[in-house]
């Protein structure tokens, strides 16, 4: 029986090894009496300190409290948290396959210490320090000469069927994998890829003909006997996966917004004095966590870093944001985490009860800051939206706000408005001011120099 003070997380129910739970504030996971083998193999081989050593597993100490269900309890631990929560459906090209590449050079360490991977879930990967890093303490079991490797299925699933997707077919794919929580059905992939990737081996075996063994295995009751798999078939499995993720490259194609700074109507010196507002209000506030929304390639996310904070770089752009994910790559930027996400349309609560996978406005919770920098015009005229709709969003997700307001008149709005009618008379800094009065007291307002913009300063109303 459970205690009445402990909450068990949404996500970690079907796992009959165990859960992770919050007490007190603080999140532990108890494990199991089921998972006694092979948590103490773990433990005792050398696995886990093998690759917490190596930063690709989150660490965790021995804890000595209560069980959350007594009856079952083997061990609680606690883990190092996370500090936001990403999925892969939020990832860019290299963010997923860098999570792929993490998840078989584990299985290839464990290997090694005679364990596998029980699972290979894309949810199981986090992004911590700008780098991925496995999650689940408990996805680990004793290697059994013989037996084939029982996550393939899921591996191809949540990582190669994508990935190939996002490479031959269009890389906005990705965002299917927010439909199938268990990853895209291989028939389906088969179904979408373009023919000539039944000419490329690895694909052709691993995605291909994976599906129509499915199909053709769907309903009969296979003998495990039958399909035993050496020691080495294990590892070339392994290898033969490895090298299809490797050999996906996605060449980024030509984007709006990935261009967006190369197309701007700022002016050396308006730009390098909104730098400098921007990290001025940041320094006053010195937040912990700031969600950037419309980051594009994460220019204005890296001044708000500089100052310690990690930055949550979002952006609709698949382009943006996978240019920005390689910046952070190319300098080892420890505290900048890129994702895809459409603010317009953030990822929804999904899973049983709509809760196994929180939503994104669930995760970004009540950050520190929100940034909406060039990105109030795009709401308002491209998407129909009044300045109340949006002062009302921005306050329910940051307790500070630094957000910019462009004219009518500027460049920028002047291109939004030369294909439609111009319906918006409420568009004026009055009327953003006073709809932004209602959920917010403006600090400071600061006009951005040779420019007719301002940025602004705010902070939510108790």
């Amino acid at each position: 029986m459970k205690r009445a003070s402990d909450k068990v997380i949404a996500g970690s129910f079907r796992d009959p090894s165990g859960f992770l739970f919050t007490r007190g504030g603080a999140l532990y996971r108890q494990i199991n009496k089921t998972y006694k083998e092979h948590y103490d193999l773990l433990m005792g081989s050398g696995l886990f300190n093998a690759l917490v050593g190596k930063g690709l597993l989150i660490p965790h100490e021995e804890v000595d409290i209560a069980f959350a269900e007594p009856e079952t309890g083997y061990k609680v631990i606690k883990p190092d948290v996370v500090q936001f929560i990403s999925y892969p459906y939020e990832w860019c090209f290299s963010q997923l396959k860098d999570a792929a590449l993490t998840t078989l050079n584990i299985q290839k360490i464990a290997f090694e210490h005679g364990m596998i991977l029980k699972d290979a879930s894309a949810y199981n990967i986090q992004f911590v320090d700008g780098r991925p890093v496995f999650i689940d303490t408990l996805s680990f079991e004793r290697y059994r000469e013989g037996e084939p490797w029982v996550a393939y299925r899921q591996f191809c699933q949540h990582f190669l069927a994508p990935l190939a997707l996002m490479r031959y077919t269009d890389v906005r794919l990705n965002l299917m994998s927010r439909l199938f929580i268990d990853g895209i059905p291989l028939d389906l992939a088969s179904a979408i890829l373009p023919k000539r990737t039944r000419f490329r081996f690895s694909l052709f075996t691993h995605i291909h003909l994976h599906a129509g063994s499915q199909r053709r295995y769907a309903n009969r009751v296979v003998n495990k006997d039958d399909y035993m798999v050496s020691a080495v078939g294990f590892t070339g499995l392994i290898e033969s996966l490895e090298s299809a993720v490797k050999k996906l490259k996605w060449k980024t194609a030509r984007s709006v917004w990935a261009e967006y700074y190369e197309d701007t109507n700022y002016s050396d010196e308006a730009m390098e004095d909104k730098k400098r507002i921007v990290a001025q209000f940041i320094d006053r506030v010195k937040p912990k966590v700031v969600l950037d929304m419309g980051a594009n390639v994460g220019l204005f996310s890296r001044v708000a870093g500089k100052q310690g904070a990690l930055v949550i770089s979002m952006d609709n752009d698949p382009v943006a944001v996978e240019l920005n994910y390689r910046e952070v790559k190319k300098g080892g930027e420890k505290n900048i985490l890129p994702l895809v996400a459409d603010i317009t349309n953030p990822s929804p609560g999904i899973g049983w009860e709509g809760r196994e996978r929180s939503s994104l406005i669930e995760r970004g919770g009540d950050a520190d800051m929100v940034m909406a920098l060039a990105l109030v015009h795009h709401l308002a005229i491209s998407n129909n939206l009044p300045f109340a709709k949006i002062a009302t969003f921005l306050s329910g997700i940051g307790k500070m706000l630094i957000i910019e307001f462009i004219p009518k008149d500027d460049s920028q709005v002047q291109r939004l408005l030369a294909t439609r009618e111009d319906i918006f008379t409420d568009y004026t800094q009055k009327n953003f001011e006073g709809e932004f009065k209602k959920q917010f007291n403006i600090i400071e307002n600061i006009k951005i120099s040779d420019s007719k913009r301002s940025i602004y300063l705010m902070e939510k109303r108790r």
